[in-house]
Formats: structure tokens, C-alpha cells, sequence
């Protein structure tokens, strides 16, 4: 009777102690509270902060599906009551709880570390964007679908060249048609190491992020574009001198042109359009930026980024036959006579000593 009485009492004492703590390590757990939609408590700044997860979201991010709990990011919580918020404001509560990200992704994050957001973090923007303004928190997708969500995602701070973009050739591609082969942000900027555009560094290096694509055999027959711009603008005098740059002085301010001085940068749009800087009727006024003298006839000399061709430009092509072959024979020529002169050369000395 009295060995009864014990065991009850032991269940009643540390039975619930047990279930809580096991509870405390759960989704449910936590969400039978955080699930009221009212639930919400104030700063010290005065801002309201809603402390509501929506658990359908939560069931749909990557992180809920694969074990990963609320314990995980919220290491400072492991009883109830929570402790108190020491945080003054909003964004000095997600820029604590954001460093978590690192025991998971400690790659990303210490690629963030050297990024222009970081940069400007550590001069004292503390707007600078952390994981979780690009991420999302709670409810954190695959970042890439739909790939719209990219540029969207980038727009919150960056809004001028978001909306230029969209008006351009790839976001007009991209939000029309969810093409998968035109460029977002971080296909030229990159994703957790962004370095800062305005950078001589970076200025060197567009025409092999342009060359990425627009380089590509595969890519550019789809659309019916030429895969040999990168090639004959290395030819040109602009990519040679910029190939030039990029190999000896990296850093070091030049004017060559390269792809984004005429193309544009975030509102890029096709030759044929009328507000393009490459369209016939605009293209003398893009080459007088870096050219002020140039008359009509500079422009009507250029042959675009194209091969020269019989059919593009049958005048040039029989211009450049006829060189191409007059050339080498007057080269064979000459060699020929430099040679039957060496022979007589050889044969003349040759009787003088018989003699």
C-alpha cells in the first residue's frame, strides 16, 4: 500500500515536468501559443512586435519538412516563461538571432562576411540586408522558385534598379514569360559574396560576366542571336585594351567600353527597340559619350557584333575575300623570289670559285 502510494506520487510530481520538457523541443509545443494571431508584445522603441506563426507556412518552408525546430535558431529559449527581450528595436532583435544561420550554412555565411552588405554593416548601416531579409525567417523557400522571386527580393532595398529592370529585355523575358535562361541580380552581382559594382575590379571583369550568355552556342540559337559577340569584342580594340587591364592593372581606372557603356546596365534593351543606345537611329549619340568628334559615317561603318558575311554585309565579305587571298599570294610571291635569288646567290658564288 505504502510502495502504491510512492509510485503515485512520483507520477504526479515528475511526470508533467518530463512531458513539458519534451514538449518544450516541438513545433506544437511552441505553436500552442504562437499560433494566436493576436499575439504581439512591444519594444522599448515603441514597435510592435507579432509574435504569430502561421503553422501551415511553417510546414511549408525547407526547414519544418526535414526536423530542423524552433530550438535551432532560438537557443536562448529553452523554458516558459520565455526570458525577457532585451532588444531596443525590431532590427536589433533579427540582426541578433540572423548569426544563426551559421551553424547550418557556415559557408554562405562566411561568403556574406566579405560582401558589400557587410561592408556597409560594419560602417553602420544597420539597414544593410542580413540573411533573413533576403531568406525570410519562419516561412524560408527555396530561393530561387519562382525565380521572379529573386529580383523581387532584391527590389525591397534596391527599388530604382528593380523597376528599371523589369522594363528591360531580360525582366520583361523573365516576368512575361518566366524565361530561365535571362539574367537575375545574382547571375552578375552573385549571391552571398556581392562585391560592390562601381569598382574598377568588377568594371573589368562585365565583359565575362556578359560572355556567360551571351557566349554560350547553345543558349543564344535559341533566340536567334550570334554566340560570337564576346569573341570579336575581344578582337576590338576596346576588349584588347580591357583584356589588357584586366591582366597588368586590374584596379586601375580605363575608358575602354565595355558591354555596359553602350548596352546600358539594368535597362538593357533589344537593337531593334527604339529607346535602345545600340539602335541605329541612337547609336551614333551612345559612340559621341566616349567620341564627341564622330560624324554619321562612324556608325554606318560598324557591322555590329556579327562575323562579317555574305549575307549581312556582302560588300565587306568581297573586301575581305579578296584581301584575305591577295595577301597570302603576294607573301607566297615574295618568298618565292627571296628564294630563287638566294639560289642564284648560291649558284653564281659557286662559279666563281670554279674558276
Amino acid at each position: 500500500m505504502v510502495v502504491g502510494f510512492v509510485v503515485l506520487v512520483s507520477l504526479l510530481w515528475f511526470t508533467p515536468a518530463s512531458a513539458s520538457e519534451l514538449a518544450q523541443e516541438t513545433e506544437e509545443y511552441c505553436l500552442s501559443c504562437h499560433s494566436n494571431a493576436d499575439l504581439q508584445t512591444t519594444l522599448p522603441s515603441g514597435e510592435s512586435l507579432s509574435l504569430y506563426i502561421s503553422s501551415e507556412e511553417l510546414q511549408s518552408s525547407v526547414h519544418s519538412p526535414i526536423g530542423i525546430e524552433c530550438e535551432a535558431c532560438h537557443t536562448n529559449i529553452t523554458t516558459y516563461p520565455h526570458p525577457s527581450i532585451d532588444y531596443q528595436t525590431v532590427r536589433d532583435l533579427s540582426r541578433s538571432y540572423y548569426s544563426a544561420c551559421q551553424k547550418c550554412h557556415p559557408d554562405n555565411y562566411s561568403r556574406t562576411m566579405d560582401s558589400m552588405h557587410a561592408q556597409a554593416a560594419e560602417a553602420g548601416n544597420l539597414d544593410a540586408p542580413i540573411c533573413t531579409d533576403c531568406h525570410g525567417s519562419h516561412y524560408i523557400h527555396p530561393p530561387d522558385q519562382p525565380r521572379t522571386l529573386i529580383p523581387a527580393t532584391c527590389g525591397n532595398c534596391h527599388i530604382q534598379e528593380f523597376s528599371i529592370y523589369q522594363s528591360s529585355v531580360h525582366g520583361n523575358a523573365l516576368k512575361q514569360e518566366a524565361n530561365p535562361d535571362v539574367p537575375v541580380c545574382t547571375t552578375c552581382h552573385g549571391v552571398h559574396n556581392i562585391q560592390d559594382p562601381r569598382t574598377q575590379q568588377f568594371r573589368v571583369n562585365e565583359p565575362d560576366l556578359c560572355a556567360g550568355c551571351h557566349a554560350n552556342q547553345e543558349m543564344m540559337s535559341k533566340y536567334g542571336l550570334s554566340a560570337d559577340v564576346y569573341s570579336l569584342y575581344s578582337l576590338s580594340w576596346h576588349g584588347v585594351d580591357v583584356s589588357v587591364y584586366q591582366a597588368r592593372w586590374p584596379t586601375i581606372q580605363h575608358n575602354s567600353a565595355i558591354c555596359t557603356d553602350c548596352h546600358g546596365i539594368h535597362d538593357i534593351l533589344k537593337p531593334g527597340d527604339p529607346n535602345s543606345s545600340v539602335n541605329p537611329k541612337n547609336l551614333l549619340v551612345t559612340c559621341q559619350k566616349c567620341h564627341p568628334g564622330a560624324s554619321s559615317k562612324w556608325t554606318g561603318a560598324w557591322t555590329g557584333h556579327y562575323k562579317v558575311s555574305l549575307q549581312r554585309t556582302p560588300f565587306l565579305f568581297y573586301v575581305d575575300l579578296f584581301y584575305s587571298s591577295f595577301t597570302p599570294l603576294i607573301l607566297w610571291i615574295c618568298g618565292i623570289y627571296v628564294a630563287l635569288q638566294l639560289i642564284r646567290l648560291t649558284v653564281d658564288r659557286a662559279r666563281r670559285s670554279l674558276r
